[in-house]
């Protein structure tokens, strides 16, 4: 499913986001992406998300050599990519129902059927009852499940999610991961970075470490 071979990541003035990754994370695997602030957790997902593209080495998804990739052609690899943040990035003049079309919408699906994936979608995460609401009336928790339903409402082979629980208490975290087991169990990829290590300990899952962009553990099962 994702295949880094010597991966590197360069910004201009000099700083290295990541420096000779290797790795690799099969379908249907549930793995965390651990790492202090600056380890380049989040450069890796947006390479993977292409968000960004590497400076060296070769990234493939499902498939598909993101090196080679040509920008037309970002679009539809985004299409199999569903991306969760911290900050959610809703859309504040918009209903929940909106939010989580957008990216079927954006994808030319037709009316009844975007109805029903979002529904489908927003019943997966518990806020059916929500979907004429604003995302601005909603708790931290319940705006992060709506960013959840929108990476998944057209049924993506991955999900990436970044810090996903930063903003959250420990019952909420738990909550979420659980919904990203749910996910995983129905055969969906997911890579989540963040730096709650006691959660994920907790989780059984494999875990890779960060440092300095340099991949420094990969624990198989770390409970």
């Amino acid at each position: 499913m994702i295949h880094f071979d010597n991966v590197s990541k360069r910004y201009p003035g000099g700083h290295t986001g990541l420096s000779n990754v290797s790795l690799r994370v099969e379908a249907e695997e549930m793995v965390f992406l651990t790492g202090h602030s600056g380890a380049g957790k989040s450069t890796l997902l947006k390479l993977i998300g292409l968000l960004e593209r590497s400076s060296g080495g070769q990234v493939h998804v499902n498939g598909r050599n993101l090196t080679r990739l040509k920008n037309r052609q970002i679009p539809y690899h985004r299409r199999e990519v569903g991306m969760i943040f911290q900050d959610h990035r809703l859309l504040h003049d918009r209903t929940v129902f909106d939010n989580v079309a957008l990216p079927l919408v954006v994808a030319g699906m037709g009316h009844k059927e975007v109805g029903r994936r979002v529904r489908a979608a927003l019943d997966k995460v518990g806020l059916l009852n929500k979907e004429k609401e604003a995302p601005i009336t909603l708790s931290g928790g319940e705006q992060q499940r709506v960013g959840i339903a929108r990476a998944v409402v057209s049924k993506p082979p991955l999900v990436l999610a970044d810090e996903p629980t930063g903003n959250l208490d420990p019952a909420l975290s738990r909550e979420i991961m659980e919904l990203f087991s749910d996910f995983n169990r129905v055969g969906v990829t997911l890579l989540i970075a963040t730096h709650d290590i006691d959660l994920v300990t907790r989780m059984g899952r494999r875990i890779l470490t960060l440092s300095k962009g340099q991949l420094v553990g990969d624990n198989q099962w770390a409970a």
